[in-house]
């Protein structure tokens, strides 16, 4: 994640690395953050699940939906939790936890994109 905190619990906790994309277009100036179902070169792709996240290694290539956001000028500043294989409507993940719904904190944040929501 290359934001300086997260506590939304929204991220994979992965190393933070640089994606390059332009330096212009017309999303310079906005962030985003990549559901962990697409790769992402110099990231692994976990789908929310361990066992895939061991056998997934380091992406040397970017997903074309992510990329076209890059070559936009949009910034990546991480990749968002799933829950594992991104097969539920709660949310919820047991092997990387559960992000904060941060319209209602005592709720789950819902569906399989709770990190992207969260986040």
């Amino acid at each position: 994640m290359l934001l300086d905190d997260d506590p939304a619990r929204a991220f994979m906790p992965y190393p933070a690395v640089e994606v390059p994309g332009a330096a212009r277009g017309p999303l310079a100036g906005l962030t985003f953050a990549v559901k962990d179902l697409f790769d992402v070169a110099g990231y692994p792709t976990g789908g929310g699940s361990p066992a895939l996240l061991a056998r997934s290694g380091i992406k040397t290539r970017t997903a074309p939906a992510v990329r076209r956001l890059l070559d936009a000028g949009a910034r990546f500043v991480g990749k968002t939790h799933t829950d594992e294989f991104a097969f539920s409507m709660t949310g919820k993940n047991a092997h990387f936890g559960t992000p904060v719904n941060g319209g209602a904190p005592d709720r789950i944040p819902g569906g399989s994109s709770s990190g992207s929501a969260s986040a």
